[in-house]
């Protein structure tokens, strides 16, 4: 097994094995919302459904990155979150392309399009790897190999720092983003892996031309936790904790709402954390811990999972006497003061 597909599965065992990897700490419980008595709404007739990248899709959730190298069980997460997101006509983020472009034999767990033809997909490289020797042509061939609608270009400083085998140098990279940005046919969504993005974050990848941003805020899963264990030093524990929450990440942006398009991702757990994600700022919401253990076992168990989802999220969307969920965006005439 390459480095980089043991470094995958290290992901996954530590993601189910140490129950403190998830932190808990999203703060969406401190928002409280508007209830409505008389909502003067049919629950059987409120919509749910969205737009991203051009595409309907059934509510405002994305699978977000989670996995992808040249072992079976790997491909085979992959394959069952794919055929789930067709089935439930949601986005579908995949991890880390960078294990195709160094092992060929890691490409199979990234050719999802067979088991989602109709779903937006988004392709993943790191942004550091700008830095180290990746550029268009790897970016291509990431999109190409998922027939991808968009690009992500993954920011963690932090893990990196703390991956025993990290690469830390992020100098010049916004200038390197925007060439890309440029010369791609698809567009480029800037994303945080759980430490949150700022606005002098959100102002590089403006300048860039980037135009979709992941927030990905701390609260959830720490990778800086997941790395402690591959590192065995106390710096990742110390740094567990490091980063803004998605919701003061989707504060701080705000002032950019006109300028970008935001995903909420990071902590988020349930329909209603959706709903307050929605309602400050975020245009989608990804979740991808919630996930994992029922990619392991079958679609179905995905698919169970994401209506469970849309279930919830619909049940606070009627209790908020909002019929359409466009409406929710920004709304927060909806939180008590």
């Amino acid at each position: 097994m390459s480095q980089i597909t043991q470094r995958k599965q290290d992901h996954i065992d530590a993601v189910l094995n140490d129950p403190q990897v998830e932190r808990q700490q999203s703060e969406f419980d401190h928002i409280k919302l508007m209830h409505r008595a008389l909502p003067e709404l049919d629950f059987a007739q409120i919509n749910t459904q969205s737009e991203f990248l051009g595409h309907k899709i059934a509510f405002p959730l994305m699978i977000a990155s989670m996995t992808g190298g040249a072992a079976q069980n790997l491909q085979q997460i992959n394959q069952h979150l794919a055929e789930a997101a067709e089935a439930c006509q949601v986005p579908m983020a995949v991890g880390s392309q960078r294990a195709m472009i160094q092992d060929q034999a890691a490409g199979e767990s990234f050719k999802l399009r067979q088991y989602a033809p109709t779903v937006p997909l988004i392709a993943n490289i790191g942004a550091v790897q700008l830095n180290y020797g990746f550029g268009l042509e790897q970016a291509q061939r990431a999109v190409e190999t998922l027939q991808a609608d968009a690009l992500y270009l993954h920011l963690n400083p932090l893990q990196e720092v703390i991956q025993p085998e990290g690469d830390t140098n992020f100098t010049q990279l916004a200038d390197k983003i925007a060439q890309l940005v440029e010369s791609l046919e698809v567009p480029v969504i800037l994303k945080e892996v759980g430490c949150g993005l700022s606005p002098a974050d959100i102002e590089l990848g403006l300048q860039a031309g980037v135009r979709h941003f992941d927030v990905a805020g701390r609260g959830g899963t720490s990778w800086s936790r997941i790395e402690a264990h591959r590192a065995s030093n106390e710096l990742g524990f110390l740094f567990q904790d490091w980063g803004l929450t998605t919701l003061q990440s989707l504060k701080l942006a705000a002032p950019y709402q006109n300028q970008a398009d935001f995903i909420a991702s990071g902590g988020i757990r349930n329909g209603m954390d959706m709903i307050k994600a929605v309602i400050m700022g975020g245009r989608l919401c990804g979740i991808a811990a919630p996930l994992l253990a029922p990619a392991l076992d079958s679609s179905q168990s995905v698919i169970d999972k994401i209506e469970q989802f849309k279930q919830e999220f619909a049940t606070a969307q009627f209790l908020l006497g909002v019929a359409n969920s466009d409406a929710l965006h920004l709304n927060t005439g909806l939180v008590l003061p």
